[in-house]
Protein backbone atom coordinates (compact mmCIF):
# COMPACT_ATOMS: atom_id res chain seq x y z
CA UNK A 1 0.00 0.00 0.00
CA UNK A 2 1.41 3.43 -0.87
CA UNK A 3 1.23 6.35 1.31
CA UNK A 4 -0.96 9.13 2.17
CA UNK A 5 0.25 12.05 0.26
CA UNK A 6 -2.65 14.45 0.65
CA UNK A 7 -5.30 14.85 3.11
CA UNK A 8 -8.19 17.89 2.36
CA UNK A 9 -10.23 18.80 5.31
CA UNK A 10 -13.51 20.65 5.54
CA UNK A 11 -16.28 22.44 7.70
CA UNK A 12 -19.33 21.98 5.42
CA UNK A 13 -22.54 23.78 5.86
CA UNK A 14 -25.47 22.21 5.55
CA UNK A 15 -28.82 23.63 5.46
CA UNK A 16 -32.27 21.64 7.07
CA UNK A 17 -35.36 21.52 4.97
CA UNK A 18 -36.88 22.34 8.55
CA UNK A 19 -35.15 22.86 12.20
CA UNK A 20 -34.68 19.45 13.44
CA UNK A 21 -35.43 19.56 17.11
CA UNK A 22 -33.72 17.92 19.77
CA UNK A 23 -34.00 18.15 23.97
CA UNK A 24 -30.49 19.57 23.66
CA UNK A 25 -30.57 21.71 21.09
CA UNK A 26 -32.28 22.96 17.86
CA UNK A 27 -30.51 22.18 14.62
CA UNK A 28 -31.11 24.61 11.33
CA UNK A 29 -27.71 23.53 10.03
CA UNK A 30 -25.32 20.00 9.78
CA UNK A 31 -21.28 21.01 9.79
CA UNK A 32 -19.73 17.73 9.29
CA UNK A 33 -16.21 17.58 9.12
CA UNK A 34 -15.71 16.11 5.75
CA UNK A 35 -12.24 14.38 4.70
CA UNK A 36 -11.07 13.83 1.64
CA UNK A 37 -7.84 11.68 1.23
CA UNK A 38 -5.37 10.35 -1.71
CA UNK A 39 -2.16 8.07 -1.63
CA UNK A 40 1.08 8.02 -3.75
CA UNK A 41 -0.84 5.75 -6.54
CA UNK A 42 -3.34 8.53 -7.07
CA UNK A 43 -6.23 6.43 -5.25
CA UNK A 44 -8.77 9.12 -3.38
CA UNK A 45 -11.45 8.45 -0.76
CA UNK A 46 -13.28 10.41 1.60
CA UNK A 47 -15.78 10.23 4.82
CA UNK A 48 -16.88 12.52 7.18
CA UNK A 49 -18.97 12.89 10.75
CA UNK A 50 -20.63 15.64 12.69
CA UNK A 51 -19.99 16.52 16.21
CA UNK A 52 -22.96 17.18 18.19
CA UNK A 53 -22.80 20.28 20.42
CA UNK A 54 -24.20 19.18 23.18
CA UNK A 55 -24.75 15.27 22.51
CA UNK A 56 -20.85 14.57 24.68
CA UNK A 57 -18.27 16.56 25.83
CA UNK A 58 -16.89 16.44 22.48
CA UNK A 59 -16.57 19.69 20.87
CA UNK A 60 -16.43 20.89 17.39
CA UNK A 61 -13.12 23.36 18.16
CA UNK A 62 -11.22 20.10 20.02
CA UNK A 63 -12.51 17.97 16.76
CA UNK A 64 -11.00 20.09 14.41
CA UNK A 65 -7.70 20.60 16.45
CA UNK A 66 -7.71 16.69 16.66
CA UNK A 67 -7.62 16.22 13.26
CA UNK A 68 -5.28 18.91 12.25
CA UNK A 69 -3.19 17.01 14.14
CA UNK A 70 -3.08 13.90 13.19
CA UNK A 71 -3.53 14.49 9.84
CA UNK A 72 -0.24 16.27 10.12
CA UNK A 73 0.92 12.60 11.66
CA UNK A 74 -0.41 10.80 8.82
CA UNK A 75 1.20 12.67 5.78
CA UNK A 76 3.67 10.18 4.63
CA UNK A 77 2.40 7.25 6.55
CA UNK A 78 0.64 4.02 5.01
CA UNK A 79 -2.91 4.03 5.60
CA UNK A 80 -3.02 1.00 8.28
CA UNK A 81 -0.23 2.76 10.56
CA UNK A 82 -2.22 6.00 10.55
CA UNK A 83 -5.36 4.16 11.41
CA UNK A 84 -3.60 2.80 14.48
CA UNK A 85 -2.54 5.82 15.66
CA UNK A 86 -5.51 7.32 15.43
CA UNK A 87 -7.74 5.31 17.04
CA UNK A 88 -4.84 4.56 19.75
CA UNK A 89 -6.17 8.18 21.18
CA UNK A 90 -9.67 7.39 20.50
CA UNK A 91 -10.75 8.44 23.78
CA UNK A 92 -9.78 11.75 23.35
CA UNK A 93 -12.24 12.24 20.19
CA UNK A 94 -14.56 10.56 19.62
CA UNK A 95 -16.31 11.59 16.32
CA UNK A 96 -13.49 13.04 14.87
CA UNK A 97 -10.94 9.96 15.14
CA UNK A 98 -14.33 8.42 12.92
CA UNK A 99 -13.75 10.63 9.82
CA UNK A 100 -10.45 10.20 9.61
CA UNK A 101 -10.08 6.31 9.94
CA UNK A 102 -13.01 5.97 7.72
CA UNK A 103 -11.62 8.22 4.96
CA UNK A 104 -8.55 5.77 5.44
CA UNK A 105 -10.80 2.38 5.50
CA UNK A 106 -12.30 3.47 2.18
CA UNK A 107 -9.29 4.30 0.79
CA UNK A 108 -8.32 0.75 1.80
CA UNK A 109 -11.32 -0.65 -0.20
CA UNK A 110 -13.05 -1.55 3.24
CA UNK A 111 -15.06 -4.81 2.27
CA UNK A 112 -18.01 -3.61 3.67
CA UNK A 113 -18.04 -0.53 1.44
CA UNK A 114 -18.84 -3.26 -1.30
CA UNK A 115 -22.45 -3.76 -2.64
CA UNK A 116 -22.31 -7.14 -4.35
CA UNK A 117 -25.91 -7.58 -4.24
CA UNK A 118 -28.68 -5.69 -3.75
CA UNK A 119 -29.98 -4.29 -0.49
CA UNK A 120 -33.18 -3.29 1.12
CA UNK A 121 -33.15 -1.11 3.97
CA UNK A 122 -36.48 0.43 5.50
CA UNK A 123 -35.70 3.46 7.81
CA UNK A 124 -37.55 5.59 10.90
CA UNK A 125 -39.15 8.66 10.43
CA UNK A 126 -40.11 11.44 13.48
CA UNK A 127 -43.31 12.64 14.25
CA UNK A 128 -42.97 16.54 14.36
CA UNK A 129 -46.58 17.71 15.03
CA UNK A 130 -47.92 18.12 18.38
CA UNK A 131 -51.66 18.79 18.17
CA UNK A 132 -54.09 16.18 17.45
CA UNK A 133 -55.37 17.14 14.15
CA UNK A 134 -51.56 17.96 12.85
CA UNK A 135 -50.34 14.67 14.37
CA UNK A 136 -53.06 12.58 12.41
CA UNK A 137 -52.58 14.00 9.18
CA UNK A 138 -48.41 13.74 9.54
CA UNK A 139 -48.90 10.13 10.25
CA UNK A 140 -51.18 9.83 7.38
CA UNK A 141 -48.29 11.32 5.55
CA UNK A 142 -45.38 9.01 6.67
CA UNK A 143 -47.53 5.88 5.92
CA UNK A 144 -47.96 6.98 2.09
CA UNK A 145 -44.77 7.85 1.79
CA UNK A 146 -44.02 4.21 2.74
CA UNK A 147 -42.06 4.63 6.63
CA UNK A 148 -43.71 1.76 8.92
CA UNK A 149 -41.49 2.97 11.73
CA UNK A 150 -41.94 6.42 13.42
CA UNK A 151 -39.71 7.87 16.17
CA UNK A 152 -41.36 9.94 18.91
CA UNK A 153 -39.13 12.51 20.96
CA UNK A 154 -39.91 12.95 24.56
CA UNK A 155 -38.42 14.56 27.82
CA UNK A 156 -39.83 17.40 28.55
CA UNK A 157 -42.53 16.96 30.46
CA UNK A 158 -43.84 13.47 31.54
CA UNK A 159 -48.32 14.39 31.29
CA UNK A 160 -47.89 16.41 28.19
CA UNK A 161 -45.45 12.91 26.87
CA UNK A 162 -47.77 10.48 27.58
CA UNK A 163 -50.84 12.32 26.50
CA UNK A 164 -48.93 12.79 22.82
CA UNK A 165 -47.99 9.05 22.69
CA UNK A 166 -51.08 8.08 23.37
CA UNK A 167 -52.47 10.31 20.14
CA UNK A 168 -50.14 8.99 18.38
CA UNK A 169 -51.06 5.51 18.89
CA UNK A 170 -54.21 6.42 18.64
CA UNK A 171 -53.52 7.58 14.99
CA UNK A 172 -51.54 4.98 13.75
CA UNK A 173 -53.90 2.22 15.21
CA UNK A 174 -51.13 -0.56 14.35
CA UNK A 175 -50.10 0.44 11.20
CA UNK A 176 -46.52 1.40 12.60
CA UNK A 177 -44.16 0.64 14.89
CA UNK A 178 -43.18 3.53 17.75
CA UNK A 179 -39.79 4.19 19.25
CA UNK A 180 -39.85 6.87 21.71
CA UNK A 181 -36.64 8.65 22.59
CA UNK A 182 -36.15 11.13 25.64
CA UNK A 183 -32.17 12.05 24.20
CA UNK A 184 -31.19 11.92 27.99
CA UNK A 185 -33.92 14.77 29.16
CA UNK A 186 -35.52 13.10 31.97
CA UNK A 187 -34.36 12.59 35.61
CA UNK A 188 -34.17 9.11 37.35
CA UNK A 189 -37.81 9.76 39.09
CA UNK A 190 -39.81 11.51 35.52
CA UNK A 191 -38.16 8.54 33.95
CA UNK A 192 -39.56 5.89 35.74
CA UNK A 193 -43.21 8.08 36.04
CA UNK A 194 -43.11 7.97 32.14
CA UNK A 195 -42.03 4.72 31.25
CA UNK A 196 -44.38 3.06 33.85
CA UNK A 197 -47.59 4.33 32.62
CA UNK A 198 -46.91 3.65 28.75
CA UNK A 199 -49.33 1.42 27.09
CA UNK A 200 -47.24 -0.90 25.43
CA UNK A 201 -49.01 -1.10 22.12
CA UNK A 202 -46.51 -1.03 18.96
CA UNK A 203 -44.34 0.81 21.46
CA UNK A 204 -40.53 -1.17 20.17
CA UNK A 205 -38.51 0.55 22.22
CA UNK A 206 -37.66 3.49 24.86
CA UNK A 207 -34.54 5.34 24.14
CA UNK A 208 -32.09 6.98 26.81
CA UNK A 209 -34.28 8.29 29.79
CA UNK A 210 -31.31 9.79 31.92
CA UNK A 211 -28.46 11.14 31.41
CA UNK A 212 -25.64 9.32 29.58
CA UNK A 213 -23.06 8.95 32.73
CA UNK A 214 -26.12 8.01 35.04
CA UNK A 215 -26.59 4.22 34.32
CA UNK A 216 -28.19 3.58 37.46
CA UNK A 217 -30.74 5.97 37.02
CA UNK A 218 -30.80 4.33 33.78
CA UNK A 219 -30.91 0.97 34.47
CA UNK A 220 -34.10 2.05 37.38
CA UNK A 221 -35.99 3.13 34.73
CA UNK A 222 -35.46 -0.14 32.70
CA UNK A 223 -36.42 -2.36 35.20
CA UNK A 224 -39.66 -0.06 35.90
CA UNK A 225 -40.30 0.49 31.87
CA UNK A 226 -43.71 -1.10 30.00
CA UNK A 227 -41.79 -1.52 27.20
CA UNK A 228 -37.87 -2.49 26.87
CA UNK A 229 -35.76 0.61 26.86
CA UNK A 230 -32.99 1.57 24.59
CA UNK A 231 -29.08 2.95 25.51
CA UNK A 232 -27.62 5.25 22.81
CA UNK A 233 -25.41 7.68 24.19
CA UNK A 234 -23.22 5.66 26.66
CA UNK A 235 -22.92 2.79 24.11
CA UNK A 236 -18.78 3.23 22.66
CA UNK A 237 -17.00 0.44 23.26
CA UNK A 238 -17.87 -3.28 23.63
CA UNK A 239 -17.02 -3.12 27.61
CA UNK A 240 -20.32 -0.76 27.05
CA UNK A 241 -22.45 -3.52 25.40
CA UNK A 242 -21.20 -5.95 27.95
CA UNK A 243 -22.43 -3.81 30.61
CA UNK A 244 -25.65 -2.97 29.02
CA UNK A 245 -26.26 -6.69 28.60
CA UNK A 246 -26.50 -6.95 32.63
CA UNK A 247 -29.13 -4.60 32.90
CA UNK A 248 -32.40 -5.95 33.62
CA UNK A 249 -35.32 -4.38 31.01
CA UNK A 250 -32.69 -3.16 28.53
CA UNK A 251 -33.11 -4.79 25.18
CA UNK A 252 -32.01 -2.74 22.41
CA UNK A 253 -28.55 -0.62 22.28
CA UNK A 254 -28.00 1.84 19.40
CA UNK A 255 -24.90 2.53 17.97
CA UNK A 256 -23.58 5.27 15.61
CA UNK A 257 -20.46 4.82 13.23
CA UNK A 258 -19.11 8.42 14.96
CA UNK A 259 -19.28 6.94 18.21
CA UNK A 260 -17.28 3.70 17.25
CA UNK A 261 -14.23 4.83 15.39
CA UNK A 262 -14.40 2.74 12.28
CA UNK A 263 -16.20 0.42 9.87
CA UNK A 264 -15.39 -2.90 11.41
CA UNK A 265 -14.98 -1.78 14.69
CA UNK A 266 -18.98 -0.82 14.29
CA UNK A 267 -19.83 -4.25 12.47
CA UNK A 268 -18.15 -6.08 15.70
CA UNK A 269 -20.38 -3.69 18.49
CA UNK A 270 -23.18 -4.70 16.27
CA UNK A 271 -22.83 -8.24 16.52
CA UNK A 272 -21.65 -7.94 20.45
CA UNK A 273 -25.12 -6.37 21.38
CA UNK A 274 -26.60 -9.61 19.66
CA UNK A 275 -24.35 -12.27 21.43
CA UNK A 276 -25.11 -10.47 24.69
CA UNK A 277 -28.98 -11.17 24.24
CA UNK A 278 -30.04 -7.57 23.20
CA UNK A 279 -31.31 -6.19 19.69
CA UNK A 280 -28.51 -3.90 17.66
CA UNK A 281 -30.62 -1.05 16.24
CA UNK A 282 -28.32 1.43 13.94
CA UNK A 283 -27.65 4.97 13.09
CA UNK A 284 -27.32 8.63 13.14
CA UNK A 285 -30.29 10.89 12.28
CA UNK A 286 -27.47 14.01 12.50
CA UNK A 287 -25.68 12.03 9.63
CA UNK A 288 -24.90 13.46 5.70
CA UNK A 289 -25.43 11.54 3.18
CA UNK A 290 -21.73 10.53 3.50
CA UNK A 291 -21.74 9.18 6.91
CA UNK A 292 -25.70 7.68 6.13
CA UNK A 293 -24.06 5.42 3.67
CA UNK A 294 -21.46 4.15 5.53
CA UNK A 295 -23.67 3.09 8.16
CA UNK A 296 -26.39 1.62 5.53
CA UNK A 297 -23.68 -0.59 3.90
CA UNK A 298 -22.55 -2.19 7.90
CA UNK A 299 -26.52 -2.38 8.24
CA UNK A 300 -26.85 -4.79 5.43
CA UNK A 301 -25.37 -7.75 7.51
CA UNK A 302 -26.25 -6.69 11.14
CA UNK A 303 -29.30 -5.33 11.64
CA UNK A 304 -33.14 -6.89 11.33
CA UNK A 305 -34.82 -3.37 12.28
CA UNK A 306 -35.38 0.00 10.74
CA UNK A 307 -32.32 1.74 10.57
CA UNK A 308 -31.80 5.36 12.24
CA UNK A 309 -29.19 6.74 9.54
CA UNK A 310 -31.78 8.77 8.31
CA UNK A 311 -29.95 12.71 8.72
CA UNK A 312 -29.59 12.67 4.79
CA UNK A 313 -33.25 13.53 4.25
CA UNK A 314 -33.16 16.61 6.55
CA UNK A 315 -30.55 18.52 4.52
CA UNK A 316 -31.99 20.68 1.68
CA UNK A 317 -29.13 19.32 -0.68
CA UNK A 318 -27.73 16.20 -1.54
CA UNK A 319 -24.32 15.49 -1.58
CA UNK A 320 -23.15 12.68 -3.79
CA UNK A 321 -23.02 12.70 -7.64
CA UNK A 322 -25.70 9.81 -7.74
CA UNK A 323 -27.76 10.29 -4.67
CA UNK A 324 -28.12 7.28 -2.34
CA UNK A 325 -31.47 5.76 -3.69
CA UNK A 326 -34.36 6.00 -1.87
CA UNK A 327 -37.90 5.18 -2.27
CA UNK A 328 -40.72 3.81 -0.32
CA UNK A 329 -39.30 5.00 3.11
CA UNK A 330 -36.25 2.90 2.05
CA UNK A 331 -32.89 3.11 1.36
CA UNK A 332 -32.28 0.55 -2.27
CA UNK A 333 -28.66 -0.20 -2.36
CA UNK A 334 -28.12 -1.54 -5.97
CA UNK A 335 -25.00 -3.78 -6.30
CA UNK A 336 -22.01 -2.39 -7.53
CA UNK A 337 -22.97 1.46 -5.71
CA UNK A 338 -20.56 3.34 -5.25
CA UNK A 339 -20.98 7.21 -4.37
CA UNK A 340 -18.85 10.14 -5.96
CA UNK A 341 -18.91 13.95 -4.69
CA UNK A 342 -20.36 16.16 -6.31
CA UNK A 343 -17.16 18.57 -6.28
CA UNK A 344 -19.62 21.36 -7.70
CA UNK A 345 -22.03 21.56 -4.26
CA UNK A 346 -18.90 20.53 -1.68
CA UNK A 347 -17.24 23.26 -2.60
CA UNK A 348 -20.26 25.84 -2.50
CA UNK A 349 -21.54 24.16 1.00
CA UNK A 350 -17.49 24.36 2.54
CA UNK A 351 -17.57 26.93 5.24
CA UNK A 352 -13.47 26.06 6.06
CA UNK A 353 -10.68 24.03 4.39
CA UNK A 354 -7.46 23.26 5.09
CA UNK A 355 -5.42 21.14 2.40
CA UNK A 356 -2.70 18.94 3.89
CA UNK A 357 0.57 18.17 1.11
CA UNK A 358 3.01 15.39 2.32
CA UNK A 359 6.31 16.58 0.94
CA UNK A 360 8.59 13.92 1.07
CA UNK A 361 9.02 10.45 2.29
CA UNK A 362 8.99 9.92 5.83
Amino acid sequence: MTAIRKVTLRRLNLPLIRPYRLSYRTFETFEPFLIEVEDEAGNSAFADAHISPGSSSETREGGWSFLDRHIRAALGAEPEAAIAATLAEFEHSKVATTALVTALEHLLDDPLLRIEAPASLPLLTPINQVEPEAIRAEIEDWLAQGFRTFKVKVGKDVDADLARVACIQSAVKGRATLRLDANRAYSRDDGIRFAAALDPEGIELFEQPCDSDDWEANGAVARASAVPLMLDEPICTLADIERAGTMPGVGFCKLKLKRFGGLDRLRQGLEAVRSHGMEPVLGDGLGSEIHCWMEACVARSTIRNAGEFNGFLKPKERIFETPMPFANGTIHLGAGYRPRLDRAKVERLTAERVDYIHQGRK
